[in-house]
C-alpha cells in the first residue's frame, strides 16, 4: 500500500482520474516538468464552513474536506469513512500483516486460502483491470517490488543485482495465475506475490464516496496521499486540485473538479531512490523488472462509476509505457484527459484536460500546442 515521503522528496501529493480517446497536445518543450497533485485552494467565504479531518492510513496522509453540514454530522461521516480506511488498511496493506499478506503466503507455498467476498471481488477487478492494461499493470509482481526496496517503509536505496532481477521476471508472475472459486484463492504460479499499491487507495476513494453519501453528505473533497475526489461544490465554486513542479515547489496551475471525479498520478517523484546518479522509482516494468523512466508523471481524470478506482489505476500502465505509447494506451482506456510530463521535461494534455486548466501565471513561456498523433 503506502506511500510515504522518501529522503529528498517533500511530503507532495496529487489528484485522480478518466478518459476518451482523443489526441495529445504538446503543451511545453523542454519546460520544467509539472504534476498534477492535491492542493486544496481556498474559496471566498467562511473557513468555518468546511469541517475538515486528518489521519494517516496507508502510510500516507488522509485529509477529509466536508462543507456546509452540521459538525455532529460531518464527525460522524468523516468517522465511517477513516474506520473504512483501516479496515482497508488492515487487509490490503502489501508487507504488513493483513489478509493480502496471508493469500501470499499461501501463493508461495501452493496451497489454497479461504477469503472473503470483498477480497474475491478487488482480486477479480484487479485482474480485469491487468488484462485490459496488455499486463503492464500487474499486482503479481510484488517479488519484483520487494527485491527493489518499496516494501518498507524508506526503500533500500540499492539497485538488485542483474541476475536476481532476470530470475523475478522469468519467473512470469501474472494476474493470470490467480483463481477464485468456491470462497478460496489459489495460484499456478508460486511467484504470484499480489500488491495492490497502485489500486488501494482508489478502491478507498470510492468507499469513501459511497459511504459520505449515505451519510447525507454532497459536498467534499477526499484526499489519500494525492489521490483525490471531489463530491458535489465548496459553496458557489468547485474543489480545486493544482498542478505543482515535481521537482520544486509552487502551483503552476489548477484544475476544478466535478462532483464524483477522481484524480490520480503516477510519478517517479513518490517513492524512489538515487544511486550513482540515476532515480530509481517505485513503478516497475513488469516485462524488464526495472523502473519505469521515460516520463517523469502521468496524471488522469476520471468520472462515473467507480472513478477512485479507475483514476488510480489507469495512471500505472500509461507511465510504463511511456511517451510514444501514451496516445494508443490512453485511447484504449478511454481516457476523457490526461496530462503527462516526459523525462526531457516535454508536458504532453489531452485537449479537454486542456482547456480546464487554469494557468496560475499566463506568462510563463509554454510553447504553442500541438497536436500529437
Amino acid at each position: 500500500m503506502d506511500k510515504s515521503p522518501q529522503r529528498g522528496q517533500e511530503d507532495r501529493r496529487k489528484p485522480l482520474s478518466r478518459f476518451s480517446s482523443c489526441p495529445l497536445v504538446l503543451l511545453v518543450k523542454n519546460a520544467a516538468a509539472i504534476l498534477l497533485l492535491p492542493f486544496l485552494l481556498a474559496a471566498c467565504g467562511n473557513r468555518d464552513e468546511v469541517y475538515r479531518q486528518e489521519s494517516f492510513v496507508f502510510g500516507t496522509r488522509v485529509e477529509i474536506s466536508i462543507f456546509g453540514a452540521k459538525t455532529a454530522k460531518a464527525e460522524a461521516a468523516a468517522a465511517a469513512v477513516l474506520v473504512r480506511f483501516d479496515q482497508l488498511h488492515r487487509k490490503l496493506h502489501a508487507w504488513q500483516p493483513s489478509e493480502l499478506g496471508r493469500l501470499n503466503a499461501a501463493f508461495a507455498a501452493g496451497a489454497r486460502a479461504p477469503l472473503d467476498a470483498e477480497l474475491a471481488s478487488i482480486l477479480q477487478d484487479a485482474r480485469a483491470f491487468s488484462l485490459q492494461s496488455g499486463e503492464l499493470f500487474n499486482p503479481a509482481v510484488g517479488n519484483l517490488i520487494r527485491l527493489w526496496g518499496f516494501h518498507a517503509d524508506l526503500p533500500q536505496a540499492a539497485v538488485p543485482s542483474d541476475e536476481s532481477i532476470e530470475a523475478a521476471v522469468k519467473a512470469a508472475p501474472s494476474m493470470r495465475d490467480v483463481h477464485v472459486e468456491n470462497g478460496e484463492a489459489f495460484s499456478d504460479n508460486p511467484a504470484v506475490h499480489i500488491d495492490l499499491g497502485g489500486y488501494a487507495k482508489g478502491y478507498a476513494l470510492d468507499e469513501a464516496e459511497k459511504i459520505l453519501r449515505r451519510h447525507g453528505i454532497h459536498n467534499a473533497l477526499v484526499n489519500i496521499g494525492g489521490n483525490v475526489m471531489a463530491l458535489g461544490m465548496r459553496g458557489e465554486r468547485p474543489w480545486k486540485v493544482g498542478i505543482q513542479h515535481p521537482r520544486k515547489t509552487g502551483v503552476i496551475a489548477t484544475l476544478e473538479l466535478r462532483d464524483g471525479e477522481a484524480v490520480g498520478t503516477s510519478g517517479d517523484y513518490q517513492r524512489y531512490f538515487e544511486a550513482n546518479g540515476l532515480r530509481y522509482c517505485h513503478l516497475i516494468d513488469p516485462r524488464s523488472g526495472r523502473p519505469a523512466s521515460g516520463l517523469q508523471s502521468v496524471t488522469v481524470l476520471a468520472s462515473g462509476s467507480h472513478a477512485g478506482t479507475r483514476s488510480d489505476v489507469l495512471s500505472k500502465p500509461l507511465f510504463i509505457a511511456g511517451p510514444a505509447r501514451l496516445a494508443e494506451m490512453a485511447a484504449r482506456a478511454k481516457l476523457a484527459g490526461m496530462l503527462a510530463v516526459t523525462a526531457d521535461g516535454e508536458v504532453l494534455v489531452t485537449p479537454d484536460l486542456l482547456k480546464r486548466l487554469q494557468w496560475s501565471n499566463p506568462g510563463q513561456a509554454f510553447a504553442a500546442p500541438k497536436t500529437v498523433r
